[in-house]
């Protein structure tokens, strides 16, 4: 048979994860900087929580929207942590997969065919893939070195045409850790007030923020709330990568749009993951989010650490403030993003990403992620001095 003939044309046409493919290749003797994992463990009191539920109850379907405890939870999260406030009940949240599910739900339930969406690069691997497999045209918007790659609102502008449906912020990024300051979004804002255009969020790498920094929320800008999809999940700020719980808050009707195609695809959430959400913002509450404060210190050194490393180098890093990479420049060494990484690897058994993997915007510059330890962080760092010494 021919099975190629068979795959979709938009399938063929997408390449694979360029991050994934260096996940593949890690065996005991590399150090990895590539996979964006936090290395401390879920929180004790969080896997105890879920332990002692798993003795006593039974593990069913929660209702397609998710645990109503949770969702109630969510809301007090998004109100009191980022002021986002408005919301009428808990049909205005929808749990989901890992956040990566709630931005496929957030493409497929507004995306006609031909429908325009406009994103940044360098971004994170998933956002034009899942706009085209929805039927709508990704369009990128270049974010750059010198400006800290945040997002203007000149370049978002020059974008929109009467075809834009929607347009996908994600601050901090992935893979650069620019955040966007709130003059940044409020004229962002400017341009879409008074139109039909839906401002899609993730907010992923919200609590992750430095120097002070304090994450601004899009949809608590005024006017913006009824304009707006928040995206976020559990993966990066309480260290629960594996047990892919995420969600999505906005207006209840464009919820229950993402709903109905949650409930034919997905159905719902895993129960225990969202018992495990429950007790990660419970306990936050209680204690102020102390498991997060204190995952943000000890990413705090090592970040200072890298960026001082790949400076020192030549490699011109700007100061990320926020989540836990750095996006250093290495067209000084005259190679592709990709030929640096594949030699670092084959060099020195260091794991890093192309910066083209992020789109062709991140051409030039590598990710490196900063959540593993300190000591593998430094033993990167001096195998990566060496490297540079062999091709320089």
């Amino acid at each position: 048979m021919d099975y190629q003939g068979l795959i979709s044309n938009c399938v063929r046409r997408i390449p694979p994860s360029g991050i994934r493919k260096y996940f593949d290749l890690l065996d005991d003797s590399h150090i990895s900087l590539g996979v964006g994992e936090p290395d401390f463990p879920t929180p004790d009191r969080i896997r105890k929580y879920v332990a002692e539920r798993l003795k006593t109850e039974r593990v069913p379907y929660s209702s397609n929207s998710g645990d109503p405890h949770l969702r109630e939870l969510i809301l007090r999260f998004l109100s009191e942590k980022y002021s986002i406030s408005g919301y009428e009940s808990i049909e205005n949240v929808l749990i989901t997969v890992g956040a990566s599910q709630a931005i496929d739900l957030a493409m497929r339930s507004i995306i006609n065919p031909g429908d325009e969406v406009i994103y940044h690069e360098p971004c994170y691997v998933s956002y034009a893939p899942s706009i085209e497999l929805a039927g709508g045209k990704a369009v990128a918007v270049v974010t750059k070195h010198e400006d800290k790659f945040r997002l203007k609102a000149d370049a978002v502008k020059a974008a929109i045409t009467p075809k834009t449906k929607a347009v996908l912020i994600a601050f901090p990024t992935n893979p650069t850790g620019a955040i966007m300051e709130r003059s940044d979004l409020e004229a962002i804002a400017d341009l879409v007030r008074g139109t039909d255009i839906l401002v899609i969020i993730d907010d992923i790498y919200a609590e992750l923020t430095f120097n002070g920094k304090q994450h601004v929320s899009f949809a608590a800008l005024p006017g913006m709330l009824e304009r707006t999809i928040v995206l976020n999940g559990f993966s990066k700020a309480f260290s629960m990568t594996g047990w892919r719980l995420g969600y999505a808050a906005g207006p209840a009707e464009l919820i229950a749009a993402m709903r109905k195609v949650h409930q034919l695809m997905m159905l719902c959430a895993p129960t225990p993951a969202q018992w495990a959400g429950i007790a990660a913002l419970e306990q936050g509450f209680a204690d102020d989010f102390a498991d997060t404060r204190y995952m943000i210190n000890e990413y705090e050194s090592r970040r200072r650490f890298i960026i001082d490393a790949f400076n020192s180098y030549g490699l011109d890093c700007n100061e990320p403030e926020g989540a836990f990479y750095v996006f250093p420049s290495i067209r000084s060494t005259g190679l592709t993003s990709e030929q640096f990484c594949d030699g670092l690897l084959a060099s020195k058994k260091v794991v890093t990403v192309p910066g083209s993997a992020f789109g062709a915007a991140g051409e030039g510059h590598i990710r490196c992620c900063y959540a593993t330890s300190m000591e593998h962080i430094e033993e990167a760092m001096r195998r990566v001095g060496a490297y540079l010494k062999e091709i320089r």
